[in-house]
């Protein structure tokens, strides 16, 4: 028995890295039967690690490759914030703002009239709003179209009170498009994913569809191709400058690859800088990552919410990790059948960027979970 673990410890040894990730990865998609998996790992300021495993295609079983872009879902808001922020440090805004202003409508909780909703409250989900089954659209919180807009609300006082919301981000990027003038689409691009030399964006059409990864769903048995790359050129002729923004989904529309993904993420570990080339200012960065929102002796990780990234607790294997002050930073995904992850530890300067575009759910173990940590114990 000593023989044989001193001989497996030897051949961990023996191994680089690279084959350790691999191994790592390979595990996780035969344990959840993953259509396909890109990952990438930064280490020091470089990116140490990009590998995809897998297919892009499983009708057509094309491989999936480095390049290829998936729809990131919910790590999209950070790039929603970022511009905001990027408009907070130009004066034109401030966090503290009352969105009724900055939108061109009131927007009040019902049951709270006298409470302004902000532009802090809303990016990081303490403004109360509560999800409609269709957040794609402003109208469940626009007085004109809504009422009293009642069912869009929870009960408690905007700022007092953690709810995630799909539909508010939506509102920060319409806020975007009205302040900076520039439709939704093209200033985050323009602004943030250009300005980096990333290949992505919002807009499906501006970007090179060959290089999108299907995202499957599965049901029945089998894996399901979705909807995830959906054109929306047909609705540009009725669009609204600042109200049709959530058609591009500022809440989780963003297409990239996870080389560029983590190029991006760099920015942010870096505290808004990356190559010489400045998105947002240190204090912007080190806001964003600051928990607005915190639950006592809480038992979800999300919870300790910044302004579109929060804290990560009790989500790594490493006790290092799990204590206040050393909490990794990032964000997660999950729509259409992919699940994503953003994740970097602000003290030591690694981070992991890994997506799946179509994988076996199981009710006991969250994919995202097994899965960073995985590629945290190889690294």
């Amino acid at each position: 028995m000593w023989v044989l673990a001193a001989s497996m410890l030897l051949t961990s040894c023996a191994m680089t890295q690279e084959e350790r990730i691999n191994n790592a990865i390979k595990q996780v998609m035969d344990q959840y039967q993953c259509v396909g998996v890109s990952a990438a790992v930064v280490q020091d300021g470089q990116i140490v690690y990009n590998q995809s495993f897998g297919y892009k295609d499983l009708e057509t079983q094309t491989p999936l490759a480095n390049d290829h872009m998936m729809r990131i879902a919910s790590i999209s808001k950070s790039f929603t914030a970022t511009g905001l922020m990027q408009h907070v440090e130009k004066g034109i805004i401030s966090l503290d703002d009352d969105i009724s202003d900055l939108i061109g409508f009131t927007i009040r909780n019902p049951h709270h009239p006298d409470v302004p909703i902000t532009l802090r409250m809303v990016l990081s989900h303490t403004a109360s709003f509560r999800d409609p089954e269709n957040y794609s659209t402003l109208d469940p919180l626009n007085p004109a179209v809504n009422g009293d807009c009642a069912a869009t609300y929870y009960e408690y006082k905007p700022g007092e009170g953690y709810n995630y919301s799909n539909l508010g981000l939506n509102l920060a990027g319409t806020i975007l498009e009205k302040v900076s003038g520039v439709r939704f689409d093209r200033y985050v691009k323009d602004s943030i994913i250009n300005k980096l030399g990333l290949c992505g964006g919002h807009n499906v059409d501006m970007l090179d569809t060959t290089k999108f990864a299907s995202i499957y769903n599965y049901r029945d048995g089998k894996y399901v191709k979705s909807r995830a790359y959906s054109s929306v050129a047909h609705r540009l002729d009725n669009y609204i400058m600042g109200y049709s923004a959530p058609i591009f989904s500022p809440t989780g529309g963003v297409k990239i690859s996870a080389h560029d993904l983590a190029r991006y993420m760099m920015m942010h570990m870096n505290y808004g800088e990356l190559d010489g080339v400045r998105i947002i200012s240190e204090e912007s960065a080190k806001t964003m990552q600051t928990p607005v929102w915190y639950i006592q002796n809480i038992h979800e990780w999300e919870d300790q919410y910044g302004l579109c990234l929060w804290e990560f607790v009790d989500f790594l294997n490493d006790e290092k990790y799990n204590t206040p002050g050393h909490y990794p930073i990032g964000h997660t995904g999950d729509a259409y059948g992919l699940r994503s992850i953003m994740i970097w530890s602000p003290e030591d300067h690694w981070g992991i960027v890994a997506m799946t575009n179509g994988y076996i759910y199981d009710p006991d173990k969250d994919i995202l979970k097994t899965l960073a940590n995985a590629i945290y114990e190889a690294m």
